[in-house]
């Protein structure tokens, strides 16, 4: 192992703001996020840090992942984490790799935790995406940080695939087709009622604290799942049409089914029995505001105060393919801004990390800012059926961007009337 300079907290103060420099935190994305898993005074990083936890240095393409965040050798790099050991294990990794200016803080728990002077900051809804080890507090009995709720469920989502619950879950989740809350003729939310009634047999009022998550599949068995060949983006789907209803604590475990394999829990293949509740609670829905149909966003459009944002791979937003083997038009909507989920409609690796973490919001914040998508505009993202739509606006909800929402019709509903216009090509600049 190698010896590094260890700065003092007021040298490293000094270096927050400088381009060269590039503050690298070490920790779990979780602790990166805001959750105080060391008994830390306040939760977050340390302002303008970027994440690169310890455990992505045994994926072999670590290098590919550091070049992907724009952590470069010609950068001055500062590493921390909870321990120097951490810190260390990391700079040796880039010392092979050929950066030569490397440094390391070893006083973020007992110095910059503890001074509010030494900036921090922190995704504004982190407690709505939590870990595997808070889901194991929380059904174990304990009390988990940031929960004083007494009901929760634990609900295993998939879409039409009832055996990725049974051949293994979370124990005692129940699980949750998509098809629940979303109708197959359009793939948009159901009405009221008929919310209403899926939520009650799921056992689910507007009070239950929910989490959420699903099985990341493999990508070569994408007809499985419509718009994602991920289980788990299913149940962001799934959050955001309970965040619609009005139920009021919707989580989502954080990387899915992986992080609950990756942290070596207890796997069940019971089949879970759902509860049934009398009421829900509240009418349905309690913020219509976070979905958006037709009429509003062709409203939307118009307006200079907001944006339709495709969350769509290059190739369907341009044309070439329409994404979806149900969906026949190809091409775009005029006007919409395009919001790039990755490779294709069955994935969405610009919104997550290597371990299906959600990636973080600096990163996603400075993208969407060169795309002119900003927190001061009423944004309503979209993709062919609303599941890619759905994750994008998750990542803008966590953040606590103020109005967001989901176009819940996309594409599949606009391409569907022949009176709507759409463009092909690349967009005149």
């Amino acid at each position: 192992m190698g010896t590094y300079k260890e700065l003092s907290s007021n040298e490293l103060l000094k270096l927050l703001n400088p381009a060269n420099v590039k503050i690298i935190d070490v920790r779990t994305v979780d602790a990166y996020n805001g959750w105080k898993t060391h008994g830390e005074n306040r939760g977050g990083h340390i302002k303008g840090a970027k994440s690169l936890p310890l455990k992505w240095t045994n994926y072999m393409d670590w290098i590919e992942i550091v070049r992907f965040k724009n952590i470069l050798p010609q950068h001055k790099l500062v590493i921390y984490g909870y321990s120097p050991e951490e810190s260390n294990k990391v700079a040796d990794l880039f010392a092979k790799a050929g950066y030569k200016d490397i440094s390391v803080y070893n006083n973020f728990l007992d110095e910059w935790t503890k001074n509010p002077n030494f900036p921090m900051e922190k995704l504004a809804r982190y407690k709505h995406l939590v870990s595997a080890g808070w889901v194991n507090d929380l059904i174990s009995g304990k009390r988990p940080d940031e929960y004083d709720n007494d009901k929760f469920v634990i609900v295993h989502a998939h879409y039409r695939n009832r055996n990725a619950y049974l051949s293994g879950h979370i124990p005692g989740a129940i699980d949750m087709d998509t098809l629940a809350l979303e109708a197959p003729e359009t793939w948009n939310r159901r009405s009221p009622k008929e919310l209403k009634e899926a939520l009650e047999s799921h056992g689910i009022t507007a009070d239950t604290t929910v989490v959420l998550y699903g099985k990341y599949m493999n990508p070569d068995n994408a007809d499985d799942f419509p718009g994602s060949a991920a289980g788990h983006i299913g149940a962001i789907r799934n959050a955001f049409i309970m965040l619609y209803a009005g139920v009021k604590d919707v989580r989502v475990l954080n990387g899915g089914f992986q992080s609950w394999k990756d942290a070596g829990y207890q796997i069940d293949n019971d089949d879970v029995p759902k509860n049934k509740v009398v009421d829900f609670g509240i009418k349905i829905p309690a913020h219509p505001e976070l979905a958006v149909d037709i009429l509003e966003a062709n409203e939307m459009l118009k307006s200079q105060d907001a944006e339709l944002v495709s969350v769509r791979s290059w190739p369907e937003f341009i044309g070439e393919v329409s994404g979806y083997n149900y969906i026949e038009k190809k091409g775009r909507i005029p006007g919409a801004i395009f919001g790039n989920c990755g490779t294709d409609a069955y994935h969405m690796e610009n919104y997550r990390n290597v371990d299906h973490t959600v990636r973080e919001a600096q990163e996603v914040a400075s993208i969407w800012e060169e795309a002119g998508i900003t927190p001061d505009k009423h944004l309503a993202f979209y993709c062919g059926t609303g599941w890619r739509g759905s994750e994008a606006f998750f990542n803008a909800w966590l953040m606590g961007w103020p109005r967001v929402s989901v176009f819940d019709g996309g594409w599949f509903e606009w391409s569907n009337d022949p009176n709507n216009p759409y463009e092909t090509g690349t967009p005149e600049s």
